[in-house]
């Protein structure tokens, strides 16, 4: 027997619509949303503007590009798992500090490989680092450059390597693009301003301490798990071991020494030993009862993306709303849980759902698709990662 407290599937997902996670309220500003999920996914353009429209921000994309263009108070940086998120400087710095060495260093290691390959390189290492200088020194007056841009002007370091030789998607990649994501992960530059609408993704570059008019705040590895680990639990909690090391995307060693400098307790979750923060509520049962919301959320959502173990709010419908490699597509909640999910067709949001629902769960969801065709009006973002309900329509 064990003295650990019992932490209920339907305690964890009512939760989940406490913590701004789904939350359909509305006046929250981009930051408050950007933190409550510790950092908006954006390796779809639309994601985030999607994301931040789903908790409650609902004036159009305007807010979120006005709080990443142009006041920056939130900042797109290639960090956990080497995914592109947007957070806020707080949760930038500590990020960059606790992952960004680990994928700059898996960027570097890729990228010399490579070169390894080039006969037009005879010292790789050489190459990275004088790479590496003329690339800081372009943004050295505070300019902003596109890759293309960067390329034409670094003539002498616009190189094209084989990657995957002998794959059928291999073939010749220009080295400077891969250089900028090495020194975005190591916090050095940064994506800046955007020259194409909300949902479209043709990022300038420059230096980190312009975008943010001043130097970003040195964190170090193991204050910065700690930090994460932190805001984790805060927001997502109750998760395993298991859901940690695969949403930061580091290793256990570095999870569990976060842990160790933590206030934390365990309890027994439906799918084995999960941790908590010492002040979290569902350590006394204290879940508030919640009225059943709909929420469509789109693509890579952080709610869909928040664990790697999911029984717990997506049941049995990873098939349906996952592609091959694990990446979650547009899916429709209701009370805490997925239970199907959505297209945008011509005719503008149809929610598809994936097991019987109430009456009103239909009419809920069915309400907020129409409010999203509003919303979107005649904006139709793509996504890069359908999954197989979203490619049957």
């Amino acid at each position: 027997m064990t003295d650990r407290p019992v932490i209920t599937d339907d305690q964890r997902r009512a939760a989940l619509q406490q913590r701004l996670l789904l939350d359909d309220t509305t006046g929250h500003s981009v930051i408050e949303v950007a933190d409550a999920v510790v950092g908006l996914h954006a390796t779809i353009p639309s994601t985030v503007h999607l994301s931040a429209w789903a908790r409650g921000i609902a004036d159009g994309p305007e807010p979120v590009e006005a709080a990443l263009y142009r006041d920056r108070t939130v900042v797109k940086q290639l960090a956990m798992r080497r995914t592109l998120f947007v957070m806020s400087r707080p949760v930038l710095a500590e990020a960059v500090g606790a992952v960004g060495s680990r994928v700059a260093a898996s960027e570097r290691t890729n990228m010399l490989r490579d070169l390894r390959r080039s006969d037009d390189v005879s010292d790789p290492e050489a190459w990275l680092v004088a790479a590496h200088d003329a690339v800081l020194a372009e943004f050295g007056d505070g300019a902003a450059f596109s890759a293309s841009e960067l390329r034409k002007r670094l003539p002498d370091f616009d190189i094209e390597v084989m990657i995957s030789p002998g794959k059928s998607y291999g073939g010749l990649s220009p080295l400077l693009p891969r250089m900028l994501n090495f020194m975005a992960a190591a916090g050095e530059v940064v994506r800046g301003p955007n020259d194409a609408a909300w949902h479209r993704s043709r990022p300038s570059w420059t230096a980190m301490a312009t975008w943010l008019g001043e130097p970003l705040p040195h964190v170090d590895p193991h204050a910065g798990h700690i930090a994460l680990v932190e805001r984790w639990l805060r927001q997502y909690g109750p998760g395993t071991e298991t859901d940690l090391v695969w949403w930061l995307g580091t290793t256990k060693s570095a999870v569990r020494k976060a842990l160790a400098a933590l206030d934390v307790r365990e309890a027994d979750l439906s799918n084995g030993v999960g941790y908590l923060l010492a002040d979290d509520p569902l350590l006394d049962g204290a879940v508030d009862a919640v009225e059943p919301r709909a929420l469509l959320l789109p693509t890579l959502d952080p709610a869909t993306m928040g664990w790697k173990e999911r029984d717990f709010y997506l049941g049995e419908h990873a098939p349906e709303l996952f592609d091959r490699n694990g990446n979650g597509g547009q899916t429709a909640w209701w009370d805490g849980r997925i239970v199907g999910g959505w297209v945008l067709d011509d005719n503008g949001v149809r929610v598809v759902p994936l097991e019987d629902l109430s009456a009103d769960a239909v009419a809920s969801l069915n309400a907020r698709a129409a409010e999203l065709t509003d919303w979107l009006g005649d904006h139709r973002p793509t996504s890069s990662f359908p999954s197989p309900l979203m490619r049957r329509g």
